[in-house]
């Protein structure tokens, strides 16, 4: 039987059934219903902020517009000038895992992208996007991409393939490095929470000792917000090179 007093890490990232639709499997799940606030609060924000667009913005529109600046500034220095038409995109996706990020470091919230499955469906959209885009603007041209120029004769089959493989692996990466990174933060944040309140429990002594583990939390939770903002900008400049990819296929 499990110690009620030991906290157990990977209870947090149970995905349950918030409103089961019988026996369908279609219910709503604690995940769905944050990816659901996740937009929801987005939406809210930038429709309020910026409806105004008054001469002299107030701070909630100064937010709006230093994000607005920053993801643009992204995607142009990543991609070009062109590369804006796709700026909807990065900024959705740069702003859906930043809230959902900082969702996650909320007690009792829930964390959407320590979940495979939602950082691969992201990371699989970004790439048929850019596969999509890339023949529709480049043709058979966008295939130059695997076909570095200045590579000699005898080893460009060779080169080509290792293109190849890297290129489709980039929907692995991309997942797994949101995934991680955000899994591996909070199990080893509700770890030495976890010590903290198991110390707590055995007196005096006990607290004494809970010192330094509870100063491990603290400041694995500054780091942890670190990472929430840092993972939805690398996702984002990652999405805004593998577009100028699609746009500029050639090496």
């Amino acid at each position: 039987m499990a110690d009620p007093n030991v906290v157990d890490p990977i209870h947090q990232f149970e995905i349950k059934d918030i409103l089961p639709f019988g026996d369908t499997g279609l219910g709503v799940t604690n995940s769905a219903l944050f990816m659901l606030l996740t937009t929801g609060l987005i939406a809210t924000y930038l429709i309020l902020s910026t409806g105004r667009r008054a001469m002299v913005p107030n701070r909630f529109q100064v937010v709006s517009e230093m994000l607005y600046e920053f993801v643009a500034r992204m995607v142009t220095n990543s991609s070009g000038k062109e590369g804006m038409k796709f700026f909807p995109f990065v900024f959705s996706l740069f702003m859906f895992i930043l809230v959902a990020n900082l969702f996650g470091m909320i007690p009792v919230f829930f964390t959407v992208t320590s979940h495979i499955i939602v950082t691969f469906a992201l990371a699989m959209l970004v790439f048929v996007t850019v596969v999509v885009y890339g023949f529709v603007k480049n043709g058979p041209k966008f295939l130059k991409l695997f076909v570095p120029s200045g590579v000699p004769g005898y080893i460009l089959p060779l080169v080509a393939v290792i293109e190849v493989i890297s290129f489709l692996s980039r929907p692995i990466s991309l997942s797994v490095r949101l995934f991680a990174n955000v899994l591996a933060g909070h199990i080893t944040l509700k770890v030495f929470a976890g010590f903290v309140v198991s110390m707590s429990g055995l007196g005096f002594l006990g607290w004494l000792g809970a010192v330094l583990p509870l100063a491990l939390t603290v400041g694995i939770t500054a780091l942890e917000f670190l990472v929430a903002v840092l993972q939805a900008y690398v996702f984002a400049l990652l999405t805004s090179m593998y577009l100028n990819d699609a746009i500029h296929p050639g090496h």
